[in-house]
Protein backbone atom coordinates (compact mmCIF):
# COMPACT_ATOMS: atom_id res chain seq x y z
CA UNK A 1 0.00 0.00 0.00
CA UNK A 2 0.86 3.72 -0.52
CA UNK A 3 1.12 6.08 2.30
CA UNK A 4 -0.37 9.68 1.66
CA UNK A 5 -3.94 9.75 1.20
CA UNK A 6 -4.12 5.90 1.91
CA UNK A 7 -3.31 4.92 5.46
CA UNK A 8 -2.99 8.70 6.10
CA UNK A 9 -6.07 11.45 5.67
CA UNK A 10 -3.65 13.18 2.63
CA UNK A 11 -4.16 16.09 4.56
CA UNK A 12 -1.19 18.51 5.52
CA UNK A 13 -0.50 21.33 7.83
CA UNK A 14 2.44 23.15 7.77
CA UNK A 15 4.61 22.77 11.44
CA UNK A 16 7.42 25.01 10.90
CA UNK A 17 9.17 27.46 8.29
CA UNK A 18 12.87 27.50 8.72
CA UNK A 19 15.17 29.32 6.61
CA UNK A 20 18.65 30.65 6.17
CA UNK A 21 18.93 34.18 8.42
CA UNK A 22 19.76 35.52 4.68
CA UNK A 23 16.37 35.10 3.52
CA UNK A 24 13.20 37.04 3.85
CA UNK A 25 10.44 34.62 4.89
CA UNK A 26 7.75 36.26 3.43
CA UNK A 27 9.62 36.44 -0.31
CA UNK A 28 10.65 33.20 -0.34
CA UNK A 29 6.77 32.12 1.17
CA UNK A 30 5.16 33.63 -2.05
CA UNK A 31 7.56 31.94 -4.12
CA UNK A 32 7.00 28.40 -3.21
CA UNK A 33 3.46 29.06 -2.73
CA UNK A 34 3.39 30.50 -6.53
CA UNK A 35 5.61 27.04 -7.70
CA UNK A 36 3.03 24.52 -5.36
CA UNK A 37 0.62 26.02 -7.47
CA UNK A 38 1.39 24.18 -10.32
CA UNK A 39 1.22 20.64 -8.39
CA UNK A 40 -1.58 18.38 -7.40
CA UNK A 41 0.18 17.40 -4.28
CA UNK A 42 -1.66 17.99 -0.83
CA UNK A 43 1.79 19.32 -0.32
CA UNK A 44 0.54 22.68 -2.38
CA UNK A 45 -2.86 22.68 -0.28
CA UNK A 46 -1.10 23.14 2.81
CA UNK A 47 1.49 25.27 1.81
CA UNK A 48 -1.59 27.48 0.12
CA UNK A 49 -3.61 27.26 3.21
CA UNK A 50 -0.87 28.59 4.96
CA UNK A 51 0.75 31.34 2.94
CA UNK A 52 -2.38 32.33 1.53
CA UNK A 53 -3.89 33.31 -1.80
CA UNK A 54 -1.34 32.22 -4.59
CA UNK A 55 0.64 36.38 -5.96
CA UNK A 56 0.28 35.58 -9.56
CA UNK A 57 2.28 38.75 -10.16
CA UNK A 58 5.42 36.63 -8.75
CA UNK A 59 8.14 36.60 -11.13
CA UNK A 60 8.41 32.36 -11.67
CA UNK A 61 8.82 30.77 -15.19
CA UNK A 62 9.75 27.57 -16.65
CA UNK A 63 7.93 25.42 -14.01
CA UNK A 64 8.52 21.58 -14.43
CA UNK A 65 7.86 18.72 -12.19
CA UNK A 66 10.74 15.78 -11.63
CA UNK A 67 8.56 12.80 -10.56
CA UNK A 68 9.59 11.76 -7.53
CA UNK A 69 11.85 14.54 -6.52
CA UNK A 70 9.54 17.79 -6.64
CA UNK A 71 9.36 21.10 -8.85
CA UNK A 72 12.05 23.08 -10.30
CA UNK A 73 11.53 26.63 -11.55
CA UNK A 74 13.25 30.10 -12.42
CA UNK A 75 13.51 33.37 -10.58
CA UNK A 76 14.82 36.34 -12.72
CA UNK A 77 16.92 33.33 -14.33
CA UNK A 78 17.81 31.70 -11.15
CA UNK A 79 16.94 28.15 -10.65
CA UNK A 80 14.68 27.32 -8.25
CA UNK A 81 13.86 24.15 -6.48
CA UNK A 82 11.18 23.00 -3.84
CA UNK A 83 10.86 19.43 -3.11
CA UNK A 84 12.62 16.76 -1.09
CA UNK A 85 16.09 16.47 0.27
CA UNK A 86 16.79 14.13 -3.18
CA UNK A 87 16.06 17.03 -5.24
CA UNK A 88 18.65 19.22 -3.64
CA UNK A 89 21.40 16.49 -4.28
CA UNK A 90 20.16 16.08 -7.70
CA UNK A 91 21.46 19.68 -8.61
CA UNK A 92 24.33 19.33 -5.72
CA UNK A 93 22.86 22.03 -3.73
CA UNK A 94 24.79 21.96 -0.03
CA UNK A 95 22.89 22.13 2.79
CA UNK A 96 23.35 22.08 6.60
CA UNK A 97 20.93 20.48 8.36
CA UNK A 98 20.37 16.14 8.39
CA UNK A 99 16.94 15.73 7.03
CA UNK A 100 17.17 12.07 9.12
CA UNK A 101 16.68 14.12 12.20
CA UNK A 102 12.95 15.54 11.32
CA UNK A 103 10.52 13.10 11.62
CA UNK A 104 7.60 15.51 9.51
CA UNK A 105 7.36 15.36 5.96
CA UNK A 106 9.79 18.40 4.78
CA UNK A 107 9.91 20.68 1.93
CA UNK A 108 13.50 21.79 0.86
CA UNK A 109 13.96 24.70 -0.77
CA UNK A 110 16.94 25.77 -2.85
CA UNK A 111 17.61 29.26 -4.95
CA UNK A 112 20.36 29.96 -6.89
CA UNK A 113 22.17 26.77 -6.19
CA UNK A 114 22.46 27.77 -2.04
CA UNK A 115 19.87 25.94 0.32
CA UNK A 116 17.52 28.60 1.56
CA UNK A 117 15.71 26.35 4.38
CA UNK A 118 12.81 23.85 4.33
CA UNK A 119 9.11 23.44 5.85
CA UNK A 120 7.81 20.87 7.77
CA UNK A 121 4.59 19.32 7.17
CA UNK A 122 2.61 16.94 9.21
CA UNK A 123 -0.51 14.59 7.88
CA UNK A 124 -2.92 12.53 10.04
CA UNK A 125 -3.25 8.64 10.14
CA UNK A 126 -7.15 7.45 9.04
CA UNK A 127 -8.86 6.46 11.77
CA UNK A 128 -9.45 2.83 10.24
CA UNK A 129 -6.34 2.10 9.11
CA UNK A 130 -4.89 0.58 12.24
CA UNK A 131 -8.12 -1.89 12.60
CA UNK A 132 -7.94 -2.32 8.29
CA UNK A 133 -4.25 -3.89 9.23
CA UNK A 134 -5.61 -6.09 12.24
CA UNK A 135 -7.79 -7.55 9.84
CA UNK A 136 -5.50 -8.37 6.96
CA UNK A 137 -3.14 -10.17 9.83
CA UNK A 138 -6.22 -12.06 10.62
CA UNK A 139 -6.69 -13.11 7.30
CA UNK A 140 -3.19 -14.15 6.92
CA UNK A 141 -1.77 -10.97 5.00
CA UNK A 142 1.06 -9.12 5.17
CA UNK A 143 1.15 -5.39 5.07
CA UNK A 144 3.93 -3.37 3.22
CA UNK A 145 4.28 0.10 2.81
CA UNK A 146 6.08 1.47 -0.28
CA UNK A 147 5.84 5.70 -0.03
CA UNK A 148 7.68 8.27 -1.45
CA UNK A 149 7.89 10.06 1.80
CA UNK A 150 10.64 10.23 3.65
CA UNK A 151 11.62 7.00 5.29
CA UNK A 152 11.67 8.12 9.06
CA UNK A 153 8.02 9.83 8.49
CA UNK A 154 6.81 6.12 6.91
CA UNK A 155 8.69 4.35 9.48
CA UNK A 156 6.81 5.96 12.32
CA UNK A 157 3.50 5.22 10.70
CA UNK A 158 4.46 2.18 9.61
CA UNK A 159 4.54 1.86 13.17
CA UNK A 160 1.85 3.02 14.68
CA UNK A 161 -0.24 0.89 12.53
CA UNK A 162 1.69 -2.23 12.96
CA UNK A 163 2.45 -3.00 9.38
CA UNK A 164 4.76 -5.40 9.01
CA UNK A 165 7.52 -3.93 6.42
CA UNK A 166 7.80 0.24 5.44
CA UNK A 167 9.83 1.31 2.58
CA UNK A 168 10.48 5.25 2.27
CA UNK A 169 12.13 7.49 -0.30
CA UNK A 170 11.32 5.45 -3.20
CA UNK A 171 10.35 6.83 -6.96
CA UNK A 172 7.33 5.08 -8.76
CA UNK A 173 9.60 2.98 -10.42
CA UNK A 174 11.11 2.25 -7.23
CA UNK A 175 7.55 0.86 -5.82
CA UNK A 176 7.49 -1.42 -8.90
CA UNK A 177 10.74 -3.11 -8.18
CA UNK A 178 9.71 -3.62 -4.86
CA UNK A 179 6.37 -5.40 -6.10
CA UNK A 180 8.50 -7.61 -8.82
CA UNK A 181 10.75 -8.53 -6.03
CA UNK A 182 7.75 -9.98 -4.07
CA UNK A 183 6.29 -11.27 -7.21
CA UNK A 184 9.33 -13.40 -7.97
CA UNK A 185 9.72 -15.25 -4.96
CA UNK A 186 5.62 -16.93 -5.79
CA UNK A 187 3.75 -14.20 -3.65
CA UNK A 188 0.42 -12.92 -4.64
CA UNK A 189 0.18 -8.49 -4.81
CA UNK A 190 -3.15 -6.32 -3.86
CA UNK A 191 -1.94 -2.74 -4.21
CA UNK A 192 -3.49 0.09 -2.67
CA UNK A 193 -2.92 3.45 -3.87
CA UNK A 194 -4.61 6.87 -4.53
CA UNK A 195 -2.17 8.56 -6.82
CA UNK A 196 -1.58 8.63 -10.60
CA UNK A 197 2.15 8.16 -9.35
CA UNK A 198 1.10 5.08 -8.09
CA UNK A 199 -1.15 3.51 -11.36
CA UNK A 200 2.40 1.59 -12.63
CA UNK A 201 2.46 -0.57 -9.20
CA UNK A 202 -1.10 -0.88 -9.36
CA UNK A 203 -1.54 -2.45 -12.88
CA UNK A 204 1.43 -4.92 -12.07
CA UNK A 205 -0.02 -6.16 -9.02
CA UNK A 206 -2.09 -9.35 -8.76
CA UNK A 207 -5.09 -7.43 -7.72
CA UNK A 208 -4.79 -3.27 -8.02
CA UNK A 209 -6.78 -0.89 -5.84
CA UNK A 210 -7.28 2.57 -6.78
CA UNK A 211 -8.79 4.76 -4.06
CA UNK A 212 -10.99 8.10 -4.52
CA UNK A 213 -12.07 10.00 -7.70
CA UNK A 214 -8.58 8.59 -9.16
CA UNK A 215 -10.64 5.14 -9.77
CA UNK A 216 -12.88 6.84 -11.62
CA UNK A 217 -10.78 8.88 -13.73
CA UNK A 218 -8.10 6.38 -14.64
CA UNK A 219 -9.25 2.74 -15.01
CA UNK A 220 -7.41 0.06 -15.32
CA UNK A 221 -7.09 -1.20 -18.89
CA UNK A 222 -7.34 -4.67 -17.89
CA UNK A 223 -9.73 -7.11 -15.48
CA UNK A 224 -9.32 -6.78 -11.87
Amino acid sequence: MDKTGTMTEGVFKVQEVRLEPDFDEATILKLVNKIESHSSHPVATAIREYAGEVDESVNLSDVEEIPGHGLKGSVDDKVFLVGNFKLLDKFNIRYTIDPNTIVYTTIAIALDNRFVGYITIADSIKEDSAQTIQLLHKLGVKATMLSGDKSTVVTYVAKELGIDKAYGDLLPEDKVNKVKEIKAIGESVAFVGDGVNDAPVVALSDVGIAMGDWAVMQPLKRPM
